[in-house]
């Protein structure tokens, strides 16, 4: 994905991130105020249970747009997402991309589609990936 890619509804809300390893691009419960759009670098997408270990649930990289949380509310992240390696991206502003959602209708149809676009494609990836590790 390009930023490009999720169209006028993006323009003017974002700005250029970095991250090093280790660092966490979201926490799960913490407000999706943000999502990030990898130029380069790679990111763990984890999930956590009680007494079990912590399960990465996708490797996202450039291209990859980091949260969706943010589009639906309640505007919490449902999964932490940490840098493996140094991560550079854009941060694109949720709030004001919903903002103009809400008052052009014909933006957010448009950035939604991206976004289903992405995510079925992210399904896939997840999917491919469980297959292969449990051969």
């Amino acid at each position: 994905m390009r930023l490009e890619d999720l169209g006028e509804a993006v323009t003017g809300c974002a700005r250029t991130v970095e991250f090093a390893p280790g660092e966490y691009l979201l926490r799960v419960g913490a407000p999706a105020e943000e999502c990030y759009l990898i130029e380069r670098g790679r990111v763990a997408v984890e999930a956590h249970a009680p007494a079990r270990p912590v399960n990465l649930v996708a490797t996202l990289g450039a291209g990859d747009l980091v949260g969706l949380s943010w589009i639906l509310p309640p505007y919490r992240w449902a999964f932490d997402a940490r840098a493996i390696e140094p991560v550079h991206a854009i941060a694109i502003d949720a709030r004001r991309v919903r903002e103009r959602c809400d008052a052009d209708p014909r933006i957010g149809y448009h950035l939604l589609q991206g976004l289903l676009r992405a995510t079925i494609d992210r399904l896939q990836a997840i999917r491919l990936q469980h297959l292969d590790e449990n051969r």
